[in-house]
C-alpha cells in the first residue's frame, strides 16, 4: 500500500542522518516487485571508529501514520531474536518520513541467487548442500518458535516468509534466516494486519492459511490468519525450499493441463507480494500437494532425504515434524550417514565453484534481475567488513 510519500527514493551516492547516524547508499541489493527492495548502505556513527555496511529495508506496509510504528514493532521483535542463524536487526532509519529498517549484510549471497545460477549453468546443488542448509535454518526457525517475551510470554512467532529470498548464505558465516517483517507474533501492542491482505511469501505459504483465506474467520481483526496457526506452517515453507533444491525445479509449477476446479478466493484478498502463480492456482496447488506428489517430484532424491521433505509437507500440520529441531535432527543425521564432513567450509566452496561456473557461461544477466552484484564482486565491496 502507498504511504504517500513525495520524499525521492533513495539511490546509491545517497546519503542521509537518521538517529545520530550518517547512512550512505552504496547500491541496489535486491530490487524486484515480487520481493523487498533491499538497499546496501554504510553505516557510521561519529563516537564509533568502525564503518558498517548494513542493509536498508522500506517499511511499505499500511498508512503513512503507521509506517514508523511498523518498522518499530519489527526493531522490538528483533531484540528476542538473538540467534546465530538469524540476521541480526541494528534499528531502523527514517529518510524523508519513510523508514527503513536496519539489517545486519553478510558477505555472500542468497538462497536464491545460488539456486538460479545453479539452474542458468546446468549445476546440481548436492544433496549435502540442500540438507546442510534446510537443517540451518531449521534451527533458526526452532528458536523463533520457543521465543517469548520479557515476562516469559510465548511470542506464538511464525516467520511466515520462509523462501530462498530470506536465506542468506554468508561467506566464512553461518546460514542464516533474515526479514521477519511478515512474522506472525503474541507481542503485546502488535498492529493488527490490514484488512484482507494475506501477509508473507505466497509462494511459500502452508495450506492451513491458504484453507484459512478461503473461509476467512471474520468476526477476527486478523481475518486471514488461522486460529491455531503454529511453526508447523514454517515447517511446510522450508520444506517446499528444501524440494526445491533438491528437485531443482519450483515444487509447485502447475502441470500442462491446469485443473478446472481451482478455488475462488474472496474478492477483497489480496497477497502482499505478487506470487509466482495466480493466487487461486497457487492455492489449488497446494491444497493437493500429497505425499504421492511429493514422493514423484523427489523421485531422484536419497531416500533418507525423500522421507523428510514428505513428512514437512504433509497437509496437516498434525502428520508434520512436531517442531523444526525434529526436522533439524533428521537432517543432521542425514549428514551423518554421508561418511565425510559437511559443514560451513563445504558450503562455501560448493557456492563458490556454482557461481564461477555461473560466471563461466555469461548467466550474469539472468541473475541480475533479483540479487544485483553477485557476479563479479563488485568494487565496492572488495575490503568490506
Amino acid at each position: 500500500m502507498s504511504s504517500g510519500l513525495a520524499s525521492p527514493p533513495l539511490k546509491r551516492g545517497s546519503t542521509f542522518e537518521s538517529d545520530g547516524y550518517h547512512y550512505e547508499v552504496v547500491r541496489t541489493l535486491v530490487e524486484d516487485a515480487a520481493y523487498d527492495t533491499l538497499l546496501l548502505a554504510t553505516r557510521e556513527h561519529p563516537e564509533q571508529a568502525r564503518r558498517l555496511l548494513v542493509v536498508l529495508k522500506p517499511v511499505a506496509l499500511g498508512e503513512e501514520h503507521h509506517l514508523q510504528r511498523r518498522a518499530r514493532e519489527e526493531v522490538q521483535l528483533a531484540r528476542y531474536l538473538q540467534h546465530p542463524n538469524i540476521a541480526a536487526v541494528h534499528g531502523y532509519a527514517v529518510y524523508g518520513g519513510q523508514p527503513y529498517v536496519v539489517m545486519e549484510h553478510m558477505h555472500g549471497c542468497f538462497l536464491l541467487t545460488v539456486m538460479d545460477a545453479a539452474l542458468q549453468s546446468g549445476v546440481t546443488l548436492s544433496p549435502a548442500f540442500a540438507a546442510y542448509v534446510a537443517a540451518e535454518v531449521a534451527d533458526a526457525l526452532e528458536y523463533a518458535h520457543r521465543c517469548v517475551d520479557d515476562m516469559g510470554r510465548p511470542l506464538k512467532l511464525v516467520h511466515r516468509a520462509v523462501g530462498p529470498l530470506r536465506i542468506r548464505l554468508g561467506v566464512g558465516s553461518n546460514v542464516k534466516l533474515t526479514n521477519f517483517g511478515a512474522a506472525f507474533s503474541e507481542m503485546l501492542g502488535r498492529l493488527p494486519t490490514p484488512t484482507g491482505l494475506l501477509r508473507g511469501d505466497t509462494n511459500y505459504l502452508a495450506p492451513e492459511i491458504l484453507q484459512n483465506v478461503l473461509r476467512p474467520a471474520l468476526d477476527r481483526p486478523d481475518a486471514l490468519t488461522p486460529r491455531n496457526l503454529d511453526g508447523r506452517a514454517d515447517i511446510f515453507s522450508l520444506g517446499l525450499v528444501l524440494l526445491e533444491m533438491l528437485a531443482a525445479s519450483y515444487p509447485l509449477d502447475p502441470p500442462e493441463e491446469l485443473p478446472s476446479h481451482a478455488p475462488q478466493l474472496p474478492a477483497h484478498v489480496r497477497s502482499e507480494r505478487p506470487p509466482l502463480l495466480k493466487l487461486e492456482t497457487l492455492a489449488d496447488r497446494v491444497l493437493h500437494l500429497g505425499p504421492e506428489e511429493v514422493r514423484s517430484a523427489s523421485r531422484n532424491v536419497p531416500e533418507p532425504l525423500r522421507g523428510i521433505v514428505t513428512r514437512a509437507l504433509r497437509q496437516a500440520p498434525a502428520e508434520r515434524y512436531p517442531t523444526a529441531g525434529d526436522m533439524a535432527a533428521e537432517l543432521r543425521q542425514y549428514l551423518g550417514t554421508l561418511g565425510q564432513p559437511y559443514g560451513r567450509r563445504e558450503l562455501d566452496e560448493e557456492v563458490a565453484r556454482i557461481l564461477k561456473h555461473a560466471a563461466r557461461y555469461h548467466t550474469l544477466d539472468a541473475l541480475g534481475s533479483v540479487e544485483k552484484g553477485v557476479l563479479p564482486l563488485p568494487p565496492d565491496m572488495e575490503g568490506e567488513e
